[in-house]
């Protein structure tokens, strides 16, 4: 049995996996990591083994007192990898994109595929037949879209994520809606579009928290899974614990 520990900036996913199955899965505070996971520790006294995953804040203290309970794994750039990375600055690669690709390789092997990954940034990570990891990119996701909107100029408001109604907004709440998810839209599809140009067999994953807002208004055809991360991370923990 293993432990996926997804350090976020806000918040903090803990997700048990044995035999390749999700078997429990939390959002909890980061400050009420310690205590949440010293709770799964006693539910499941069958894990061994944990991966930390952080783009986040968990301090050196926690990650000391999780080192007690179980064999950790800390992913870094020194972190054995099932793919070959050809990016060009390995250090700075956030340890959530290789999870991605990870899972790409393990889920999709010998297929060319680009995962987008919707949250707070939007990343796009291609992953080619090969097992070679090229790049991608990373832009504003839906939320920091609209909060640019109303941090950067004086007068727009902060809005919650909404599908607008139409392309043409007639007020200006509907034109920030429109502008913002339409941007996102076209902004995906257009990625696509680009990278099918190039890889005509091409596999694409959405994932991330805005997975179930944006995958049905997406023209293309995709993978939608929330979860991706997450079985990324226990592949990397299983492919470093042979």
């Amino acid at each position: 049995m293993y432990l996926i520990i997804d350090v976020g900036n806000s918040f903090v996913k803990l997700a048990v996996f044995e035999n390749d199955t999700l078997k429990s899965k939390q959002v909890v505070k980061l400050n009420d990591v310690i205590k949440e996971v010293k709770s799964l520790r006693k539910k499941y006294l069958e894990i061994e083994k944990a991966i930390i995953s952080s783009v986040g804040r968990l301090t050196e203290s926690d990650t000391l007192v999780l080192s007690t309970l179980f064999d950790l794994t800390i992913l870094n750039s020194e972190t054995k990898l099932p793919f070959t990375n050809l990016y060009q600055t390995p250090k700075t690669l956030g340890v959530d994109r290789m999870a991605l690709v990870c899972a790409a390789v393990k889920q999709f092997p010998k297929q060319n595929t680009l995962i987008i990954d919707a949250g707070t940034c939007i990343t796009y990570d291609f992953v080619n037949a090969n097992k070679e990891y090229l790049g991608g990119a990373i832009s504003p996701g839906l939320r920091m879209r609209y909060a640019s909107l109303n941090n950067l100029t004086a007068n727009l408001p902060l809005l919650n994520t909404e599908m607008p109604e139409s392309i043409i907004g007639d007020s200006t709440k509907s034109s920030i809606h429109s502008g913002v998810v339409h941007g996102v839209l076209n902004e995906i599809d257009g990625n696509i579009a680009d990278y099918k140009e190039k890889y005509l067999d091409l596999t694409i994953i959405l994932t991330g928290g805005d997975t179930n807002f944006l995958s049905k208004q997406l023209k293309s055809s995709i993978f939608a899974n929330s979860n991706f991360l997450l079985e990324g991370l226990y592949y990397i923990l299983k492919f470093n614990s042979i």
